[in-house]
């Protein structure tokens, strides 16, 4: 086993097996997938995408907390991983707990990075993108008193960034006036001209970081979890025992809850990531 070292000098153990399911509603959790390949190339990573019911940033609370659960069971049955890892922040911020209930593996959830940014951050404002479903969790308030207390913190929800994110991602035609609607908001309220740091709290959103900061008013810094989900699952991963039969098993499949046929932009995108062979699961 290897390791690395990180900027804050913590030795994160890089495993030489084992295998790590991430999940996301779309192709968002791909970033965090990104993530973890390139900090263990030697690990197996599977890719799943709950297509059948994306997506989760407009979906009500009882719905998510009803089938997150349930997908969560059916893809490790199907994907046998050694850890299961939600990269979706509305999923996170809402049933973290149950699908670890659900599951007799250990699952790294998703945290906004609302506390790297707080600390950082020069004003004392910072600005938090997100889904309207992420903004409106109490998990998300929590965050926020208990790491970003003596900082403001503005916060603006957008579903059509996700859109905009997976368009982007798939070469398809899109409305680049789409990226400085998604976050005028922050700039616009009071203390929005003082913003110097927004958190990217949906996976989504670092797909298009490049265009977010080119179409903000002015410059700013902009911070998601990918790298920090990465080295916790690297840690998890690390202090588990492997069985032989996961050798058995191919490498970069992409689960997805609906037909595959109707999913064509994501298959092309996670085809870019690795992710080639597609498996239908039923929920």
């Amino acid at each position: 086993m290897t390791t690395e070292r990180t900027l804050s000098s913590k030795i994160v153990p890089v495993p030489e097996k084992g295998r790590v399911l991430v999940f996301d509603s779309g192709m968002g959790g791909l970033t965090v997938a990104r993530e973890i390949m390139a900090r263990a190339p030697s690990i197996s990573v599977d890719y799943a995408a709950d297509t059948g019911f994306f997506p989760y940033g407009d979906k009500s609370d009882a719905a998510l907390r009803d089938r997150l659960p349930r997908i969560a069971a059916e893809l490790v049955k199907q994907a046998r991983p050694d850890v299961f890892v939600i990269a979706c922040n509305t999923a996170s911020t809402l049933a973290l707990e149950e699908v670890r209930a659900a599951l007799d593996i250990p699952v790294v959830g998703t945290v906004p990075a609302i506390k790297p940014a707080a600390e950082q951050s020069k004003s004392g404002v910072i600005g938090l993108l997100a889904t309207p479903g992420t903004i409106r969790r109490a998990y998300t308030a929590n965050l926020i008193s208990e790491f970003a207390s003596d900082v403001t913190v503005i916060l603006h929800g957008s579903v059509e960034l996700v859109r905009l994110a997976e368009a982007h991602a798939a070469g398809e035609p899109y409305d680049p006036a789409g990226f400085a609607a998604a976050q005028d908001p922050i700039f616009e309220v009071e203390q929005g001209g003082l913003v110097d740091t927004i958190v990217l709290a949906c996976t989504h959103f670092p797909l298009v970081q490049a265009e977010l900061a080119a179409a903000a008013p002015r410059p700013v810094t902009y911070i998601d979890s990918g790298g920090a989900i990465a080295r916790q699952t690297l840690r998890v991963l690390a202090r588990q025992s492997f069985s032989d039969d996961h050798a058995e098993l191919p490498d970069h499949r992409l689960f997805v809850s609906s037909d595959p046929s109707d999913n064509a932009r994501l298959v092309k995108v996670c085809a870019r990531f690795g992710f080639e062979t597609v498996v239908q699961v039923a929920v």
